[in-house]
């Protein structure tokens, strides 16, 4: 690996560059913190719970000993409104004779009604099992006269989308009266105060909710809130004030029950949002009366107080916590860790699939988590990994391109690209020992064409030549080293390779297509009475040093050893045999590699002397068939005997 001082050493990468890559994952961070501070996930947790609260199985009300006696539009038109104070005191007397365990007047009576309300106020300073309400938030008294122990705030706790899904149990030190109405009646009806007293004791059991509990995100959560757990819908047994008044109530439907009397008409609009009315409207459940709503409310504490609670548990904050940090983690893991970005786009999937699954069993056992958050968090993430990766990717292609220039196929960029991880360190490509095939092209007798040739047509001449040259070792795989001018230096094997002799075979091909294009191109500038193109080329397979080479300014790939000098010998070689349009010339080495693998004759040229060495280096000429050199039968040349 590349040392450390090196990669603080490239200009250009200072720290803030190469923090840019977190710029990604900051932008998924402010979607997740925007997402959470617009309560859109929180709207989404509480979209989910009344669905699941809507089709989950509850218990009927009529298996609870709470009785709801309701003023319904039938009883306006007969008893008129405001109601008489004399007809609520006839039916709280019937109530009490019927042996009723409570009474709760879901009717604000601070100012009386009629010529009867002495009689009304009476009742509420005598009658021991009557509850009178009155609101804390809006400031309406109970009836006049009741004592402290039997009066109760009525106020209900709204979610800001105007939905009833929580129940303020009970507010620490307000006092003898400040009790909530489902609270007094238990409280009447059993003559104990147990429940309270342990909620005012702290008891873990009856802790309520957090403010980031359940699927909530900033809950207002003063005072001890649970989630309201609802019986069904409707199946609390009711009659009519019409029907108690006229003596129509059975007494023993009605003896040892806590009795709420309150609105049902319509009219009155003393009815609220609940779970229910989000997909319920179509059967009528738009709105839930509010003395039903207390109703529920009753019902869900007495199921409190005898440890039999059925409803959602909202989920505590640290639980939440942990499955957004699950979430980002995932996500950052699966974008991050897997190669693929097909398989990671199928991973992040199923673990999405996986978690909705999750917690739709969660629901269904009663645990209301947070899901929105942490699947939002395993999305960002995982696409902030994706992003992170393709910006990475576009710069490694970058780093690639400026290292390679345009020497390379587009097939080859897009392998290199592909295994960038492996040959990139540092911004650079590692010194490694590798075994390739040089080959070297040059053309012949151009000092002399360009002293007849004017500079422009000399350049359109000589790249019409490169195009040639260009095109040839690009088809086959190779990399255009770098241009010598009037040639050029092409290697085969690096920086990757098929292997040593897969490598030297394309090589070989990419000078046997070089040869087949240069006659097809010499043939039109024959048309255009322009000069006919000579090219030599040589080839030498070996063992070289390739990597980056220059500094961090310009790097460029380079190659180091002996076999880069051979090749150009044999290049040079050459001039001395040079007999029609292209010749091919190889080392024995490479003779020996692809000799079995191309097909052509061979023809032996002779040795080669390389300068300080005592022996030089056997040459061989593939020889073109069209040349006047080919032989008649290639295949008993004796080039090919010698090489097998």
């Amino acid at each position: 690996m590349a040392p450390k001082w090196m990669d603080r050493s490239i200009p250009g990468r200072p720290a803030w560059k190469r923090l840019r890559h977190l710029i990604p994952y900051a932008a998924a961070l402010v979607l997740l913190v925007s997402l959470r501070q617009s309560h859109l996930s929180e709207s989404l947790n509480l979209l989910l719970y009344d669905l699941v609260t809507q089709w989950r199985a509850a218990p009927s009300g009529r298996e609870t000993p709470i009785a709801i006696i309701g003023i319904g539009e039938a009883d306006l038109r007969k008893l008129g409104w405001p109601l008489d104070d004399g007809l609520l005191a006839e039916a709280i007397e019937r109530l009490d004779r019927a042996g009723v365990g409570a009474i709760g007047l879901d009717l604000y009576r601070d100012l009386g009604v009629g010529i009867h309300q002495e009689r009304l106020r009476a009742l509420a300073a005598r009658h021991g099992r009557l509850v009178s309400v009155y609101s804390a938030v809006d400031r309406i008294g109970a009836i006049p006269g009741t004592p402290p122990d039997r009066r109760a705030y009525i106020d209900l706790t709204i979610d800001p989308d105007g939905v009833v899904r929580r129940d303020l149990l009970h507010v620490r030190g307000l006092g003898p009266e400040g009790v909530s109405l489902p609270m007094r009646l238990l409280e009447v009806a059993t003559g104990k105060t147990l429940l309270r007293q342990r909620i005012e004791r702290g008891d873990s059991n009856l802790s309520g909710l957090e403010q980031s509990g359940g699927g909530y995100t900033d809950l207002d959560n003063a005072g001890v809130q649970r989630m309201l757990a609802f019986h069904r819908a409707g199946s609390f047994p009711t009659w009519s004030l019409s029907r108690l008044l006229s003596g129509g109530v059975p007494t023993a439907e009605l003896r040892g029950k806590i009795v709420l009397i309150g609105n049902l008409a319509p009219s009155l609009r003393d009815s609220f949002r609940v779970p229910f009315s989000r997909f319920g409207a179509a059967r009528g459940l738009s709105k839930m009366p509010g003395v039903e709503i207390h109703a529920h409310r009753t019902a869900a504490l007495l199921a409190q107080e005898n440890s039999q609670s059925f409803g959602l548990m909202a989920a505590p904050g640290w639980a939440n916590g942990l499955l957004v940090l699950a979430g980002l983690g995932l996500g950052i893991g699966l974008g991050e860790g897997i190669g693929s970005l097909r398989r990671s786009l199928a991973a992040v999937g199923a673990v999405a699939l996986l978690a909705a699954l999750a917690g739709a069993v969660a629901l269904g056992q009663g645990a209301w988590f947070d899901g929105a958050l942490p699947l939002a968090a395993l999305a960002a993430c995982s696409a902030a990994a994706w992003t992170r990766r393709g910006m990475e990717e576009q710069r490694q292609g970058l780093e690639l391109e400026r290292l390679l220039g345009q020497t390379t196929s587009a097939a080859m960029a897009h392998e290199l690209l592909d295994k960038r991880q492996g040959l990139l360190e540092g911004g650079r490509f590692p010194g490694r020992q590798v075994c390739v095939t040089v080959l070297f092209a040059d053309i012949a007798q151009f000092s002399s064409l360009a002293e007849r040739l004017d500079p422009d047509a000399l350049l359109i001449w000589l790249n019409r030549s490169m195009g040639v040259m260009v095109s040839s070792v690009h088809k086959h795989g190779g990399l255009v080293n770098k241009f010598t001018g009037d040639g050029l230096m092409a290697v085969f094997g690096a920086p990757l390779s098929q292997g040593v002799a897969e490598d030297a075979t394309a090589a070989v091909n990419s000078a046997s297509a070089m040869r087949e294009q240069l006659r097809q191109l010499n043939g039109f500038l024959k048309l255009e009475g322009q000069p006919l193109l000579q090219l030599r080329v040589g080839l030498h397979s070996g063992w070289v040093i390739a990597g980056s080479v220059g500094s961090p300014e310009r790097w460029e790939f380079g190659l180091i050893g002996d076999v880069v000098n051979c090749a150009s010998r044999i290049e040079s070689f050459a001039k001395t045999t040079i007999t029609h349009h292209c010749q091919v010339m190889v080392s024995s080495t490479t003779h020996r590699l692809v000799v079995d693998r191309v097909q052509g004759a061979w023809k032996p040229r002779g040795m080669v002397p390389l300068g300080g060495r005592s022996e030089g280096l056997e040459a061989w000429e593939l020889i073109d068939g069209a040349s006047p050199e080919a032989p008649d039968n290639p295949s008993q040349d004796t080039g090919r005997r010698a090489g097998s």
